[in-house]
């Protein structure tokens, strides 16, 4: 028998300690501070050490608590970057999905997975407004910008059988990095993505789209695709969706959107996102505005037949024999991996627990804290606003001190996390709401916070 074998008993006590630190780790996070107070010195002492030749039993289990107390928690008072808060249905359906440990490859090496997943994707698809679309869930937003821009190039310029030859994207100057890296892996390169200025909103102008396009069509240069996005990082800004998808269809663009941080938000504000079903192609992250444990990203377009001329590469080994369409399915002829996690029994389990109603309220509860801090900036002489509040990011500074030693007070104090954007040139405190855990009080508690830690700080 292997020494890897655990016995029943063994398993059931490491199960039920697992599950009771899980548990208390929930119920303290409101009482933990906003941020960790480490350090790489700290982290890397603390969790450096050697692989040993024995192992240490049921006992690795005790050093759980001090990796939550160096890890970021998912408390209502972190406002920094674009992160989900780990809904807990979700999380106990990503242990799951471990212990069923499926390749969600094809229907063949994971038949229920599979078919879950297609599932999902179609309830995000219709949920969104983009009822009919297929897809795959993926790690995240970047990989899913990634084989959005391959499948546009494959579909304008052919380049799996000859190689790349030279194509211009267009994209806006509020683009997400990946973008710009998705380019450059697919070898589109850097100086072929042209970077469209925005409105005072922050928004891709429309007109400055159409004269790059003109400019390029006249060089003799090969524009295949725009990428507009529903949900800026810096302050959620949604591109003028409607125009864009005019200019794209005028000039035979492949037109994708990345809606990795605001697009699940159409479940609660579908007026802001007109439009949105005019793509070719979408990027989800339902860890994000789902609240979902991450990994969790998705993918949708329109025609699965451009994925399968982008993607489909499949050896003797995994041909299926079967008369049954359903069973010779697989996600690895319309999507990047081979090997995939069953991302899908989180979202498939969290989503049918609360139902569609409770997610809806619950993205506009985010959207409402972010007006309320709006309201309470324009409230406070101190502070000002630095850009409108299209979603849920809002971006701000205090008026008499240097932002950056501000920032860097509020979040040694703990109380609250924020992060950074850069505004027309000026440093910006960031607050983004994405978390359902949050309440009021804790909005409040920004603006409370920033007058302290600007009281503590130097001019």
């Amino acid at each position: 028998m292997s020494s890897l074998n655990i016995s029943d008993t063994e398993l059931s006590r490491l199960s039920e300690k697992a599950v009771a630190l899980v548990l208390e780790y929930w119920a303290s996070l409101e009482k933990r501070p906003a941020y960790p107070a480490t350090s790489g010195m700290q982290t890397l002492e603390q969790f450096s050490q050697p692989w040993a030749e024995d192992g240490m039993g049921g006992a690795v289990l005790d050093g759980f608590p001090a990796i939550a107390a160096h890890a970021r928690p998912s408390t209502g008072r972190f406002f920094g970057y674009v992160v989900g808060s780990g809904e807990p249905v979700g999380a106990l359906g990503e242990f799951l999905a471990a212990a069923l440990n499926q390749n969600v490859g094809a229907w063949r090496s994971a038949p229920s997975a599979a078919t879950i997943e297609q599932t999902v994707v179609g309830w995000l698809a219709e949920a969104v407004g983009c009822a009919g679309f297929s897809g795959s869930l993926c790690g995240g937003g970047s990989t899913a910008n990634l084989m959005a821009l391959a499948q546009a190039r494959e579909a304008k310029r052919p380049a799996n059988e000859t190689g790349a030859s030279p194509c211009i994207v267009y994209t806006s100057e509020q683009a997400h990095m990946s973008i710009a890296k998705a380019v450059a892996l697919l070898g589109i390169g850097r100086a072929n993505l042209r970077f469209i200025p925005t409105d005072d909103g922050l928004r891709m102008r429309s007109d400055a789209l159409e004269a790059t396009i003109a400019a390029d069509r006249k060089a003799g240069r090969s524009p295949i695709a725009i990428v507009a996005t529903a949900g800026t990082v810096n302050n959620g800004a949604i591109d003028p969706l409607p125009d864009i998808a005019d200019i794209a269809r005028a000039h035979d663009l492949w037109l994708h959107v990345d809606g990795a941080y605001g697009g699940l938000a159409a479940l609660a504000a579908p007026e802001r996102f007109r439009g949105l079903d005019r793509a070719d192609s979408l990027s989800l992250d339902a860890h994000k505005w789902l609240y979902q444990p991450i990994e969790c990203g998705c993918l949708l377009y329109r025609d699965r037949q451009v994925a399968r001329r982008t993607f489909s590469h499949a050896g003797d080994y995994v041909k299926v024999l079967a008369e049954d369409p359903s069973e010779t399915f697989a996600f690895f002829d319309e999507s990047l991996e081979l090997t995939r996690r069953f991302r899908a029994l989180k979202l498939w389990m969290s989503l049918q627990y609360h139902g569609r109603r409770a997610f809806r309220e619950t993205i506009a509860q985010d959207l409402h804290h972010a007006r309320l801090l709006a309201q309470l900036i324009e409230a406070e002489p101190e502070l000002e606003l630095l850009a409108p509040v299209s979603l849920s990011a809002v971006c701000f500074r205090h008026r008499g001190k240097d932002n950056t030693a501000v920032l860097k007070r509020v979040n040694a104090r703990g109380r609250v996390y924020l992060s950074n954007a850069t505004i027309d040139g000026q440093f910006a405190l960031r607050a983004c709401f994405v978390n359902h855990r949050t309440t009021e009080d804790d909005v409040r508690t920004i603006v409370s916070e920033v007058i302290a830690a600007a009281g503590e700080v130097n001019r």
